[in-house]
């Protein structure tokens, strides 16, 4: 009889459809949000492998833009959340902003950015932003 392993970490339920994480708005905060997703990801998998593996790198991705677009659009801190819902995972990331993002011109050959929010819109089932005085949130809902 095989024993299992002590080191097997068994979650509990709310802790796989749910993670909030803050950060103070530094650069570094890019990859450090992208790896709290990548961990919800990874404990979101071992209870419900995603239904396409292109599900994993557009969330990845979804997150990597908007905590850049955070670090380099709004002054201080912002925070992640993420939860799954019955379909995908719902990502929200707040930010201390009130400027609702908008599309700009991409250009490739310049090297200005402007791809983000497109690929954001072309990867989600569903983006809104909710604009108040202390911020706002972004509300994107993706395929898992």
């Amino acid at each position: 009889m095989a024993a299992e392993s002590r080191w097997d970490r068994t979650l509990a339920s709310e802790e796989i459809t749910n993670r909030t994480a803050s950060f103070t708005g530094e650069l570094h905060n890019v990859t450090g949000a992208r790896l709290v997703a990548e961990e919800f990801l990874c404990d979101l998998a071992r209870a419900a492998p995603p239904a396409a593996p292109e599900h994993w790198d557009d969330i990845l991705l979804v997150v990597t833009e908007l905590a850049a677009n955070a670090v380099q659009y709004a002054p201080g801190p912002f925070q992640l959340r993420l939860r799954r819902t019955f379909d995908g995972v719902h990502v929200v990331m707040h930010d201390t902003s009130t400027t609702e993002p908008a599309p700009r011109p991409f250009h490739p050959t310049s090297g200005g950015g402007g791809i983000g929010w497109h690929l954001i819109h072309t990867l989600s089932d569903q983006v809104s932003v909710v604009a108040g005085e202390r911020g706002k949130d972004i509300h994107v809902f993706l395929p898992w």
